[in-house]
């Protein structure tokens, strides 16, 4: 879906901006590719620069409770130095690296509920007015894929996603918030734990996949394994190995983090791995809407 907004700080006859992802999910450390489409006015204007922002809404934990906040965690500016004629339509492509920590909103097509979004800032007659904003859609790398899919096939069921606000310790986590995507049980785990929150930190060279799992008895087991994105081990039975291990015998871990509940909605029923969840509860123009209503609010700005 396209938002397009008139620059509101130029008022009625001020340029109007449109910007235009290309379709289907992007995967983290991969180009997002699009074109940022300008019309101009009713008198010509100097654009300063084109900025895309990635903007992410996350939770953050403080001693009254938990609340939500949006967060830019990248830049990029991609056009910029040119004046815009009076009624003229100028398209600036782009094409922008993302992240490898970018969160991943959906797999195998169904929505996470996490909400991410591309918003365009314009510096137009000396002004910076925040225009276009779109929905950002992100699949899975395929080692991440493949890990999720084997939860799936151990009978793990998906209960939530969410962005957490801080740092989890001990590890090269590079932005200020993490995903975790928690998963419940299935009958031959549950007598031990609750549930185990996955949280993927992926590199250049491969990732970190911290697990934790919520133990019955009280108490946290965690342990981080390091792979490569080629990765091809039997990760069924590794995770199975990981899981029967008794608890002391799990690898310890800093992990500084709070496990409020998530925001995310269940997956729909389906054949492959994790998209046996329960239901959908969040259909992708709810997603649009929401991410349109929250992101007009304040956000938080990182670095």
């Amino acid at each position: 879906m396209v938002f397009k907004r008139l620059l509101g700080s130029l008022g009625v006859g001020g340029p109007t901006v449109d910007t235009v992802l290309d379709p289907g999910p992007v995967r983290p450390g991969s180009a997002l590719t699009g074109e940022v489409r300008l019309e101009g006015g009713n008198a010509g204007f100097d654009i300063g620069h084109i900025t895309l922002e990635l903007v992410a809404r996350v939770e953050v934990e403080h001693e009254e409770g938990e609340s939500e906040g949006g967060i830019v965690f990248e830049r990029f500016t991609v056009g910029g130095g040119f004046r815009l004629a009076e009624g003229e339509r100028r398209s600036v492509p782009f094409s922008v690296v993302l992240p490898w920590e970018t969160p991943v909103t959906e797999l195998h097509g169904q929505p996470l509920g996490v909400v991410l979004g591309v918003r365009t800032e314009l510096s137009v007659a000396g002004a910076r007015d925040k225009g276009d904003l779109d929905p950002l859609a992100v699949g899975p790398l395929p080692v991440q894929e493949a890990i999720l899919e084997a939860f799936g096939q151990l009978g793990f069921g998906f209960r939530s996603a969410d962005l957490e606000y801080g740092r989890i310790g001990g590890t090269g986590q590079q932005l200020p918030f993490y995903q975790e995507i928690e998963l419940t049980p299935p009958p031959q785990y549950a007598n031990r734990m609750r549930e185990i929150e996955v949280t993927f930190l992926a590199n250049p060279g491969g990732m970190e996949v911290v697990l934790e799992a919520d133990e019955r008895g009280g108490d946290d087991a965690l342990t981080t394994i390091t792979v490569g994105h080629q990765d091809s081990r039997d990760w069924s039975a590794e995770i199975d190995e990981w899981m029967r291990r008794p608890a002391e015998q799990r690898a310890p871990h800093a992990h500084h983090h709070g496990s409020g509940p998530g925001a995310g909605a269940a997956l729909a029923a389906g054949a492959a791995g994790l998209a046996a969840g329960v239901a959908v509860g969040m259909v992708a123009a709810e997603v649009v809407d929401e991410i349109g209503d929250f992101f007009e609010g304040g956000e938080e700005d990182e670095g």
